[in-house]
């Protein structure tokens, strides 16, 4: 699978642009603040239905226009397939493959993978378990939609259960009835989603470690470690357990959605005791396993995306990381990068086939 086009109507910093890619390696070469980023952020919606960077569709409506669209032409096989993504101010998001619209968006993720290596990637080391839960998440919904679908059914009954709480808070008087119908369905659905996240875990694992070795080549022992109350025997005590705390703190305060995952190195928390390195390390490995639980389920090669590495990785990881994707079993990939002397250093003439474009203004324009 790859990319083979892409065209951009007020999206972000464009205008109007459009562009046609190889099937390997295609570097996206400019000042910062070009639009170098915005171009790979683009093709995550074509993939994920969404942006990488931010929450808010709206964000991407460029500032002189009342709509955004997003076309991609991607070639499975012998086979095109037309995707359409179009949003405008202050309506519902349009989603579409070869002008067939789906009744659902996440009925669309997985058909066309892509896993994205970007600077703000620390944010899982540094910030809290509800980054780390996203995520893991997002993995093991692009492979098993039973677990997607499990996943949104949940978060809609804890939104539900949450505003009882707060109604109930307010009122002083606690629904018993009312209550018990949320309760049953979020404990059968965290607990079908916690062994799921648990069997992810313990498979993901061997594949973390082998990319840790080959970045870092290091003897260090890697570990996620995955903590919940959900599979406790007696957690349906605790829930009940929790109501009169729950309705005080108007949030429902055991379940899946406070589930934790941590890095360890060597035993250690990686967030508190790894170095630097380590800590990068662990990061680029995070997502090279990540490309290849997903490829290993779906039958199908991500597309990779990799945003500003070369500034945020020493030569030694740089090195290490090339050859890795050097590899057969990788398809197509975006790089982009300040400094195009770099990349022609870097790239040219190691990877074939490969296009550079300059980005500059709202302009795309292909490099000899």
């Amino acid at each position: 699978m790859f990319l083979q086009s892409l065209s951009l109507q007020y999206f972000k910093n464009y205008e109007k642009a459009e562009v046609s890619f190889c099937d390997h390696f295609n570097c996206l070469v400019g000042m910062n603040g070009s639009g170098k980023t915005n171009v790979l952020d683009a093709i995550h919606y074509l993939s994920t239905t969404k942006s990488a960077f931010h929450s808010l569709d709206s964000q991407s409506i460029n500032h002189e226009g009342q709509y955004f669209v997003v076309n991609g032409e991607f070639m499975m096989g012998e086979k095109m397939n037309k995707v359409h993504c179009s949003l405008k101010k202050n309506s519902r998001k349009t989603f579409k493959v070869d002008d067939s619209e789906y009744e659902k968006l996440s009925e669309h993720v997985g058909k066309f993978p892509l896993v994205l290596i970007a600077p703000n990637d620390d944010e899982l080391i540094r910030e809290s378990n509800e980054v780390r839960r996203k995520f893991f998440d997002s993995i093991i919904s692009q492979y098993d939609s039973e677990y997607l679908r499990a996943l949104i059914k949940y978060n809609h009954h804890l939104k539900q259960r949450n505003a009882l709480l707060k109604s109930m808070n307010e009122s002083g008087k606690v629904d018993q009835v009312m209550i018990e119908t949320y309760d049953k369905p979020l404990i059968s659905l965290g607990i079908e989603i916690a062994k799921k996240r648990r069997a992810f875990v313990k498979a993901f694992l061997p594949h973390l470690q082998s990319n840790y070795d080959q970045i870092s080549d290091s003897k260090e022992q890697v570990a996620i470690v995955y903590k919940t109350k959900v599979l406790e025997k007696d957690f349906a005590r605790q829930y009940a357990k929790g109501l009169q705390k729950d309705v005080i703190t108007q949030r429902t305060n055991l379940g899946i959605h406070r589930d934790e995952f941590l890095f360890e190195i060597d035993n250690h928390l990686i967030k508190k005791f790894g170095s630097q390195g380590q800590q990068k390390s662990l990061l680029v490995s995070l997502k090279l396993a990540q490309f290849e639980f997903v490829k290993s389920h779906l039958g199908i090669t991500p597309i990779l995306l990799l945003d500003d590495i070369f500034d945020k990785l020493d030569d030694g990881r740089i090195s290490q990381l090339m050859s890795i994707i050097g590899a057969e079993t990788f398809g197509q990939v975006f790089v982009t990068d300040a400094r195009e002397e770099r990349t022609r250093s870097l790239l040219q003439g190691k990877f074939e086939p490969m296009k550079i474009f300059r980005v500059e203004g709202n302009l795309i324009e292909e490099l000899d």
